[in-house]
């Protein structure tokens, strides 16, 4: 019997392998940061263009009030850790570490597949430790301790749909913060009308102080809009890709336990491979197959 399998990590590769991409982990995203400069251009030049200075727009005192106010109620509306793992995620997204490539998952679990077939499932033991990532890994070691298949699948599909719910949970972080934002600056703009009308005598300083107590709310919009949403828009759809990973993996562990053939494995594994260039495209049929709904299987879904 091997030792029991550790925890169930991220999928994210955590070693170099042969069947591991190029790109090296913690590259930084350009796309994105290349994306977010497109948007602040584009509202910078929109600006330029009502010949309201840029300088306006750089207000300290509304800056204050919904930057801070902000990350204040953050803080106040949600646990510590779950403030820590969003504030990861994000790091993850300026520099992503790599995932697994589909195609190279399929040959992996194939040569698993054919080797366990002809030696067993136990020959797998010496090379289990070597998986090309967390999840595989534990996910065999797991396959080598367990004689019942329902045991291994329910484990297998409970790891999946709990790395799910809780990338699903750190994408809410961004949006709940999100949905405070415009809020908190209607909320500096009241402010900065109470300080302009406090100096009614002044009509100048009246127009003045009016236009400058709006800029709260531009500030609101543009950190939920620009920022808050759709770096959570982003986590989810990072999400989605690692978890159709996890399940073509706990797909492929099933048919390397039960000891099907090489070539019936990779069939089946092929529709995780279709999917590649849309995220959410495998067939309905290939659902029942990801939690072996068709055989009985456990109780816990996957909606796609």
């Amino acid at each position: 019997m091997s030792a029991p399998a550790a925890p169930f990590s991220n999928l994210f590769v955590p070693r170099q392998s042969p069947i591991i991409g190029s790109r090296p982990a913690g590259r930084l995203d350009v796309s994105m940061l290349f994306g977010a400069a497109v948007a602040f251009v584009a509202i910078a030049i929109g600006i330029a263009r009502t010949g309201v200075n840029l300088a306006y727009f750089l207000q300290p005192t509304g800056f204050f009030i919904v930057i801070v106010g902000t990350i204040g109620v953050t803080i106040l509306t949600t646990p510590r850790a779950a403030l820590e793992r969003a504030a990861q995620r994000v790091v993850d997204l300026i520099w992503p570490r790599e995932l697994l490539k589909r195609e190279d998952v399929v040959a992996e679990i194939v040569s698993y597949a054919r080797l366990s077939r002809t030696n067993g499932v136990l020959a797998l033991e010496p090379i289990a430790r070597n998986a090309s990532c967390v999840f595989l890994q534990d996910a065999l070691l797991f396959a080598l301790d367990v004689k019942d298949r329902r045991e291994l699948q329910s484990a297998l599909e409970d790891r999946v749909l709990l790395a799910e719910r809780q990338g699903d949970a750190d994408a809410k972080v961004l949006e709940t913060a999100g949905g405070f934002a415009p809020t908190i600056g209607v909320l500096g703009t009241v402010v900065g009308l109470i300080d302009a009308l406090r100096r009614f005598t002044d009509l100048s300083s009246v127009a003045s102080g009016m236009g400058i107590a709006f800029v709260s709310t531009v500030y609101g919009l543009a950190l939920a809009n620009f920022v808050l949403l759709p770096l959570a828009s982003r986590i989810r759809a990072r999400v989605d890709e690692a978890f159709e990973i996890e399940a073509l993996i706990t797909e492929g562990v099933l048919c390397v336990f039960d000891g099907l053939h090489p070539q019936l494995t990779r069939h089946r594994l092929a529709y995780f491979r279709s999917g590649a260039d849309h995220p959410r495209s495998i067939p309905a049929d290939a659902v029942n197959l990801i939690f072996g709904r068709q055989n009985g299987g456990g109780q816990n879904g996957a909606a796609f």
